[in-house]
Order: structure tokens, then C-alpha cells, then sequence
């Protein structure tokens, strides 16, 4: 698509310049994040995990209302910085809050490759070029992309809590398949040896960067702090399960 005309306005305004970033006072925004965070809420209450159910649910709300989300229409970087906060901090904080019943055949079936694969698809779907200019074209479409990425990162983290103490090896190799995709698309942005998105092409040079190091920027950020989320939850699996080999080592020497 071609850069944007001074007609078109993507949903979180026009680009700003240094000094001229704004916040978001959608109220249908404000009323979709609140009649979606209170049953959420209460129901975190009841099973006492309001703690991270409030954190992640105030981070999510913030992202999106922030001048950050202003910002997101000049530089890639920002777009990117939002989408790994947005994944890596709230989604986990929300899923950690999430009820842990249900059958435990399904998670450790299916959801096991379809969680990874759905975020997997919707990261790199939304940072191609094509479908990244068309969320600057089209409010629906700009929130079909947050709410498909907050929506499979959730569920992502939620079966990899979930099964973290019981499926260890399947965990371990959903962390690093996940670091290592989000880590790739972050390579090639970072080593593209020119720009690729055509709507910043006129929207980075007053943040003091050219377009093409506006990309490599947000190609590092995915690159290195992204893969550092999925490394600790899979550091986290592979402790569980090294502690669980100890013990079943230990028990037959304790028992009189």
C-alpha cells in the first residue's frame, strides 16, 4: 500500500511528531476493556489470583489508551514494543489468572501445537508488510490484529503455565520453537536491506531515524528481548523437570 495520504487516519490518529504524542480516549474502547476486565476480575477474585488478573488487565488497558498507541502510526518500533508488551507481559499476567480445570488430555494433546501455532501465525501474519498497512487503513482490521494477538498469546502462555510442572519436554520445545520464530522474523526485519513498510516511509525522520533504521530497531526488539519471555518459561520447564528427576532418583534411598 502506498504511504498515508493526509485523508486517511488510522484508528490511533495521525502520526505525531516529538512532543505532539496523544492519548487515546476511545469510550467504546474504555467500555469493550471494562465489561471484558470485571468478570474477569471477579472471577480471579474468587479463585485468589486478583493479583495478576488487575496487573495484566491495567498493562493491557494502558497499551492500548497510552500515548504509546499514537506513537505505533509513526514508528514501527513502537508498534512492535506495544505487540511484545502486549504478548509478553499482559498476556501471561491475564493467563496466570485463568481457571487451570478442565481435561488434561486436551491440553496435553492438541493445545499443545495448536496454542504455539496460532500465535506463531498471527505474530508474523501482522508484521508482514501487506497486512501491517492494511491495520493503518481500516479500524476493524486494526483490531482484528490486536485482538487475534493478545488473544493466541494468552492462550499460548496459558497452556504452557498449565503443563509447565507436567509436561516439561513439551513445554521446553513450544519455548524454543516459539523464541526461535519470533527470533527469525526479527532477523530478517533487522538484516532487510531496505524498508519495508511503505505507511513509515514518511512518518520516522522527526523521531531522528530513517525508515530503514526505524525497521531494524523493532527487528532487534522482537530479536532479543522477545526470545527472552519463552526462554525463562522454558528455563522454568526444565527446572521442574530436573527437580522431578531428583526426586524419583532420591525416593527409593529415603524410604526405610
Amino acid at each position: 500500500m502506498d504511504p498515508l495520504s493526509p485523508g486517511t487516519l488510522p484508528y490511533c490518529g495521525a502520526p505525531p511528531a516529538p512532543g505532539g504524542v496523544v492519548w487515546n480516549a476511545d469510550p467504546i474502547l474504555g467500555a469493550v476493556l471494562l465489561a471484558m476486565a470485571i468478570p474477569a476480575l471477579l472471577h480471579a477474585g474468587r479463585e485468589g489470583r486478583i493479583l495478576p488478573a488487575a496487573a495484566g488487565w491495567s498493562l493491557l488497558a494502558l497499551l492500548l489508551i497510552s500515548p504509546l498507541c499514537n506513537l505505533s502510526v509513526a514508528l514501527f518500533s513502537a508498534r512492535v514494543l506495544q505487540h511484545l508488551l502486549l504478548t509478553l507481559v499482559a498476556a501471561p499476567l491475564i493467563a496466570m489468572a485463568l481457571p487451570a480445570r478442565g481435561r488434561r488430555q486436551q491440553v496435553r494433546g492438541s493445545a499443545m501445537v495448536l496454542a504455539p501455532l496460532a500465535f506463531a501465525l498471527a505474530f508474523w501474519l501482522w508484521h508482514l508488510p501487506a497486512p501491517y498497512a492494511a491495520t493503518f487503513h481500516s479500524h476493524a482490521i486494526y483490531w482484528v490484529m490486536q485482538a487475534s494477538l493478545v488473544a493466541s498469546a494468552v492462550w499460548l502462555w496459558h497452556v504452557l503455565l498449565m503443563e509447565a510442572r507436567h509436561r516439561a519436554p513439551a513445554v521446553i520445545f513450544s519455548g524454543i520453537a516459539t523464541a526461535a520464530q519470533g527470533g527469525l522474523l526479527g532477523a530478517l526485519l533487522t538484516l532487510a536491506p531496505r524498508p519495508l513498510f511503505a505507511v513509515h516511509l514518511g512518518t520516522t525522520t522527526a523521531w531522528g531515524l530513517t525508515p530503514l533504521e526505524d525497521q531494524q530497531l523493532g527487528g532487534l526488539l522482537m530479536w532479543v528481548p522477545g526470545g527472552m519471555a519463552f526462554a525463562g518459561i522454558t528455563l522454568a520447564a526444565m527446572a521442574a523437570m530436573l527437580r522431578r528427576d531428583v526426586r524419583e532418583v532420591a525416593a527409593p534411598r529415603i524410604r526405610p
